[in-house]
């Protein structure tokens, strides 16, 4: 099981409007692209699940596309991935088969041909938050995550191949993280996957296939090599403002796993219990963990501090542009409200509104501006999914402009809502075809919540109590897009959302807890969410988008 960090539930930083049908959908595409030998010319796109029910109104059709095109999560051309494909002389077929079953609801089978005429066949999975996984290639069940550098071997299953895969990549000087050999039977077809902790120079294929029972070798740079991860020293943290780890500028894989051990909170109740032994908030907690996952996975000088800063960037951009100006969704049902909403709040008349501090008001307009940036397949920050991108940025950014706390201290509430999220992700899930929008808004409102009591100087047991409180009033929130779209009614669930987090945050801060503690509210939000019908998780196939109105809106037959 993948060991998550800051950076799996803040972020990805992607083109909107799913995180798990856009973002993850073309992660799986990129990796097929990183298998084939030569430019793709022909691909056809087998859709299952809930892939097959909201394809085209998620961009999960445009995604895929630019996955297979080479393009990155964030790309804005993403959008014009139809145009991009003709040019490049892409032919594509998209076959949605939504009767058909799957072990994941978001499934999609890739079948592409390339310049060499090899053709090859893959299967992948969404599993929210943007991440995905290879789970067959060419028939045979394989486990592949893009998460570090992957190398990807076709062999004949006969003694002595895996050896002399291992020693070759010994000679190179790679670390080898894990190595696993899958097969359909022995001495037939089968795949060994090696992950490794460097880089994969490209005189290791030629050295590979020198042996006559190796058929194809690929080599996938890790999903994250491009982040950046220059050195800095302590000074020149501080001089951007940045909060040294107090780790040192340094620290070794060995060193990171045995303090990994202690900071590897499963529960809520560790967490808690590890900041107030230590006297840490849980910003500081969170970060100290992901420092060691980091050095863990070989990248030795921290740079969380600023990923955290540029995520506040981007979405601060979310949010603006969109009060800025309209910015009409891809379905065209949303566009527009943000403005308005933002304008009443300025009234002293409003309900939420100047007299008031505007802190409510500003909330409310800035969660449903992010959901219309998304839906116009702008750049977001998923958080903990592209979904519910507007619950924390729009809690972070009212409390900033109500109360005047600085950007450092916002991008500490930003890894307090971080460490809440990888809780829930951890022990449940954070993706609507799974849990439903519980799941989502849910989730980032208990993150936002949190985040809120660390802003205004609560305690640890105060975030959770929050955090807690937040989760249990959306419990039971299905996930019902109208039209398969992230717009209606999900735009309007990301203010309900953030109000909710600023709420649940008061009742903290007054000393009002949640009879129920934070691990077991999780456990209940996942159960939940698993009795919830598949027709009440992001298939678009019952709740409000079963309604006549809605099957009108998208011109399909209504269920109802």
């Amino acid at each position: 099981m993948k060991t998550l960090g800051i950076r799996d539930i803040i972020g990805p930083i992607m083109i909107g409007p799913s995180s798990s049908h856009t973002a993850g959908a073309l992660r799986i595409a990129l990796m097929t692209r990183k298998l084939l030998a030569a430019e793709p010319v022909e691909a056809e796109f087998f859709l299952y699940g809930s892939f097959a029910h909201t394809y085209h109104g998620h961009g999960t059709d445009r995604a895929l596309l630019a996955g297979m095109l080479g393009l990155r999560p964030d790309d804005e051309r993403i959008r014009d991935s139809f145009e991009l494909a003709e040019a490049a002389h892409l032919a594509y077929e998209f076959h949605p088969l939504p009767n058909d079953e799957t072990r994941h609801p978001n499934t999609v089978e890739i079948r592409v041909r390339d310049l060499t005429g090899t053709v090859i066949r893959v299967r992948g999975e969404s599993i929210g938050g943007g991440s995905a996984r290879i789970r067959e290639i060419d028939g045979v069940e394989v486990l592949l995550s893009g998460e570090y550098h992957s190398l990807v071997v076709k062999q004949r299953d006969v003694r002595g191949v895996l050896a002399f895969i291992a020693g070759t990549v010994a000679d190179e000087g790679i670390n080898i993280a894990t190595t696993r050999l899958f097969r359909d039977k022995r001495g037939t077809l089968a795949y060994t996957v090696m992950e490794t902790d460097d880089a994969l120079p490209e005189p290791l294929r030629d050295a590979l296939l020198k042996n006559s029972d190796i058929y194809s070798v690929s080599m996938l740079p890790s999903d994250r090599a491009s982040e950046p991860h220059a050195p800095m020293s302590v000074e020149e943290e501080l001089a951007c403002g940045i909060e040294p780890t107090g780790f040192g500028t340094e620290m070794g894989a060995e060193e990171a796993s045995v303090l990994f051990e202690r900071l590897d909170f499963a529960t809520g109740s560790e967490l808690l219990a590890y900041c107030e032994e230590t006297g840490l908030p849980i910003s500081d907690a969170i970060c100290r963990r992901e420092r060691c996952l980091l050095a863990m996975n070989g990248i030795a000088v921290d740079d969380t501090k600023r990923y955290l800063n540029e995520c506040l960037r981007i979405m601060r951009v979310s949010v603006e542009s969109s009060l800025e100006a309209a910015r009409p969704s891809m379905g065209g049902l949303i566009g527009g409200e943000s403005i308005a909403l933002a304008a009443y709040g300025t009234r002293d008349d409003a309900l939420f509104g100047a007299a008031d501090g505007a802190l409510m008001a500003y909330a409310i307009a800035a969660g449903m501006a992010v959901l219309e940036t998304n839906a116009s397949m702008g750049r977001i920050v998923a958080a903990p999914t592209a979904g519910s991108a507007g619950v924390v940025p729009a809690v972070l950014f009212a409390m900033q402009r109500s109360k005047g706390f600085t950007d450092h201290q916002v991008q500490r509430a930003l890894a307090n809502a971080a460490a809440i999220g990888m809780l829930i992700a951890r022990t449940s899930t954070v993706a609507g075809a799974e849990g439903g929008c519980q799941a989502e808004v849910g989730t980032a409102s208990a993150m936002a919540a949190s985040a809120a009591v660390e802003l205004m100087g609560g305690s640890p047991a105060q975030c959770f109590a929050a955090a807690s409180t937040a989760l249990s009033n959306l419990m039971g929130l299905v996930c019902d897009p109208i039209g398969g779209l992230v717009e209606a009614p999900c735009q309007k669930r990301n203010a309900i959302g953030a109000a909710n987090a600023l709420v649940a945050a008061q009742l903290a801060l007054a000393g009002v807890g949640s009879v129920i503690g934070f691990d077991e509210t999780v456990w209940a939000m996942d159960t939940v969410g698993r009795s919830l019908p598949f027709e009440l998780r992001e298939s678009a196939l019952g709740g409000l988008a079963a309604t006549p109105t809605a099957c009108a809106l998208c011109a399909k037959d209504c269920p109802a």
